[in-house]
């Protein structure tokens, strides 16, 4: 506000010059872009059908399609661009070659956006000229040099489309590489909470996977990279490092935008969240016995997740127990029950015996191992 002539007047808009882009946040449509939150693990060794999918480090999925050969270790590292505020990168190590891809085989990494965040995210996706842009840019690096493939793929639109573009690593040297997508009056992303785009960072595409465009959309199933993406799974030396990932609205990238930890947390959380023994008897939630063996707890989640989760544990109900206040009461099976929703899971067990009515607490059976997890994930 301003006073003119006595009067208390609204100010219009803010004196932009010299203010830090830093300031204007919600511009990274990217969870997790800085690498800082593993809940589900820090360091896992994924292979086709082997903890493929969501496995370390949150809102990235690892897959091998068309069962592509080799094995790599997906972890949390500490090897980062030095000089721009990042702790955390994306790692993957080979520890299994494979020299022979097959034509259909691809080797990939991904992080889905939801399709109700690309279609209110202010870019006019549906610009026929091609002139309303959505920028990709990330940090990247790489033991073996060469040309890897950036893969956008629109999963509302009829068949699918791609969006590849090239770039180029030299060998344990970090690259700042930034992509500016154009516009396409193909594009579709529907107003709904299912998978909207994908971005891929391509290690292998085989021959009937390599048919793509650089730097253009592209319609057939076919064109998820170009013909000089790298076999980065050619040898067990290969190390690659992906960190500071940013999509945003506009035909330039802007400083990446950093967020608490606390803040890309709650953001993860509305895919996934897991709550593992800290010691072992450890505490998940309260309950109580409806009948004389069978205790039904909730299991309340800390934001409103995407759609109503799946449970997640060890999958070996002995892992778990019902505390009543007398004794500990080892579980047979632990269930999710129909009256779960989007903000709390409702878990059912059969344990052992107690008076029917008593409150009881469900823990951890002996077991630091042992864990809850709700999935909403895409």
């Amino acid at each position: 506000t301003r006073r003119i002539g006595g009067r208390i007047m609204a100010v219009s808009r803010i004196n932009e010059a010299g203010l830090n882009v830093n300031q204007y946040g919600n511009r990274n449509l990217i969870i997790n872009g800085a690498m800082q939150v593993a809940q589900r693990a820090t360091s896992v060794s994924v292979s086709d059908g082997s903890n493929e999918g969501y496995q370390s480090l949150d809102r990235y999925s690892f897959i091998y399609g068309n069962s592509a050969g080799g094995v790599a270790t997906i972890s949390q590292d500490t090897t980062v661009p030095s000089g721009y505020g990042f702790s955390n990168s994306y790692k993957v190590d080979v520890t299994t070659a494979d020299t022979s891809v097959g034509s259909t085989h691809q080797v990939y990494f991904r992080q889905i956006i939801e399709a109700q965040t690309v279609r209110n995210s202010g870019w006019n996706y549906t610009d026929s000229t091609g002139n309303s842009k959505l920028t990709v840019s990330f940090w990247a690096r790489s033991s073996k040099a060469g040309t890897y493939c950036l893969c956008l793929r629109d999963v509302d639109a009829s068949g699918n489309m791609y969006y590849v573009k090239e770039y180029t690593l030299v060998a344990d040297t970090w690259k700042h590489v930034t992509c500016s997508v154009p516009s396409n009056s193909s594009l579709v992303f529907n107003n709904d909470n299912g998978s909207g785009l994908e971005v891929i960072w391509n290690l292998v595409a085989g021959t009937d996977r390599d048919s793509a465009t650089d730097g253009a959309w592209n319609t057939a199933d076919t064109s998820r990279a170009t013909s000089n993406q790298v076999n980065f799974f050619d040898s067990t030396s290969n190390v690659f490092y992906l960190t500071g990932v940013q999509v945003e609205v506009g035909d330039t990238a802007t400083d990446f935008e950093h967020r608490t930890f606390a803040d890309e947390l709650a953001r993860c959380q509305r895919y996934y969240h897991k709550i593992k023994a800290d010691d072992s008897y450890m505490r998940f939630c309260n309950g109580f016995y409806y009948a004389t063996t069978a205790a039904e707890s909730i299991f309340n989640l800390p934001v409103t997740m995407r759609v109503e989760p799946s449970l997640e544990s060890t999958g070996t109900a002995s892992d778990y127990a019902y505390y009543d206040g007398v004794g500990v009461k080892s579980c047979s099976n632990l269930i999710l029950n129909a009256g779960s929703n989007n903000n709390s899971m409702t878990l059912q067990s059969v344990a052992g015996s107690t008076t029917q009515g008593f409150g009881a607490v469900l823990i951890a059976n002996n077991n630091t191992d042992a864990f809850i997890a709700a999935s909403a994930e895409l």
